[in-house]
């Protein structure tokens, strides 16, 4: 018997299994043939500690020591451009505003992203506070705590049924059967399927599709020093990846939990968003892909044990934002489980235990 059974094998899984490793056995289950198969593995992967929600915010600021020095640290150098139209001021200045962004001239932002179109976009935001996360990197140090404490992750692992016993869980995978004291849902846009089988409440997430196309640079041009670029609003973006660029519509249409793939008229929009503020003709994608982001229905993360069964735990509802808080996080569903004081403040905790979501 386990102690705690974690479903999901993304960040959240890997990151609340390496925390509750130190409190006991910890087994992780991933249905894929890899860790960070869905949504984790298809991130943009900025470190932004402004960003979201004021509870994602703080779970963000929370992570910044661990992102940088645990470790060794998983972040290098990016930095944050905003640009638009003269047309989009007032959202241009409301996102200013919001992320703590810094006015430039055009001949600074041609200087660091030498594409822009400084005439058909000439208010411009910048600051190096942004980095880029080694998702991979990641995701794999949290494993290897998980096997570092004794625990057991494992893949092809797809949870079929589950039952509550007197003294926990009982969960067939295929024709094997586990029993585990404690079941952290971290099963991302599954979550509600999950809690179902359990019996459990389920939060009513929507997962709403994210689509990026990767595209050629310039030719001649290597972007691996310019920043990420967010249009007004994040109508789109764009971010230097090994040698190319990928740009996503920003795109949020719901879909079921599934393997997700990008709409082709949705990534056009996208990237003739994206044309109308460069001095670049987009001519061929390289790849094309779509992944979940999953929401509560306040868009707030959903951590902690469930107020009906605290023997089983949410780890749920990260929209986006679950490689940058999932230090604090994950630490914070430990401090829950454990019963011990959470570092975060108890307002903010209150905006993301489940009992908010339990009217």
């Amino acid at each position: 018997m386990t102690d705690f059974l974690i479903i999901g094998g993304g960040i959240a899984g890997a990151s609340v299994g390496a925390r509750l490793s130190h409190l006991g056995q910890v087994t992780l289950l991933e249905r894929e043939d890899a860790l960070a198969f869905h949504a984790s593995g298809r991130s943009a992967a900025l470190f932004e500690t402004r960003y979201g929600k004021p509870s994602t915010m703080a779970l963000s600021q929370a992570s910044a020591t661990y992102h940088h020095e645990a470790n060794g640290g998983v972040l290098s150098p990016r930095g944050l451009m905003l640009a638009a139209a003269e047309a989009d001021r007032d959202r241009f200045e409301a996102d200013m505003a919001t992320m703590g962004l810094d006015r430039i001239t055009a001949q600074e932002a041609g200087a660091l992203f030498p594409i822009l179109d400084t005439q058909a976009a000439p208010l411009v935001g910048y600051h190096d506070q942004a980095w880029d996360i080694d998702t991979d990197r990641l995701v794999q140090n949290f494993a290897a705590e998980i096997r570092a404490q004794g625990g057991t992750v494992r893949t092809r692992a797809e949870v079929r049924h589950i039952d509550r016993t007197a003294t926990g869980w009982r969960v067939d995978i295929g024709t094997e059967r586990l029993e585990a004291g404690t079941i952290v849902n971290a099963a991302g846009a599954w979550v509600d399927r999950v809690a179902h089988m359990a019996g459990v409440q389920p939060l009513g997430v929507h997962p709403l599709r994210r689509s990026m196309a990767r595209i050629p640079a310039p030719e001649g041009m290597d972007p691996a020093a310019w920043p990420m670029i967010f249009g007004p609003g994040e109508d789109w973006y764009a971010k230097p990846d090994a040698g190319a660029l990928i740009v996503s519509p920003a795109d949020e249409d719901p879909q079921p939990p599934m393997d997700a793939w990008a709409d082709d008229m949705v990534l056009a929009e996208g990237l003739a968003q994206f044309e109308a503020v460069m001095h670049y003709e987009v001519t061929r994608m390289l790849a094309n892909w779509a992944g979940l982001r999953t929401f509560a229905p306040d868009r707030q993360l959903v951590l902690g044990p469930d107020p009906d069964d605290p023997a089983f735990v949410w780890m749920a509802g990260q929209g986006g934002y679950g490689f940058q808080t999932a230090p604090a996080a994950s630490r914070l569903v430990a401090d829950l489980v454990a019963g011990r004081p959470p570092e975060i403040e108890s307002e903010i905790v209150a905006q993301l235990v489940p009992h908010r979501l339990r009217g």
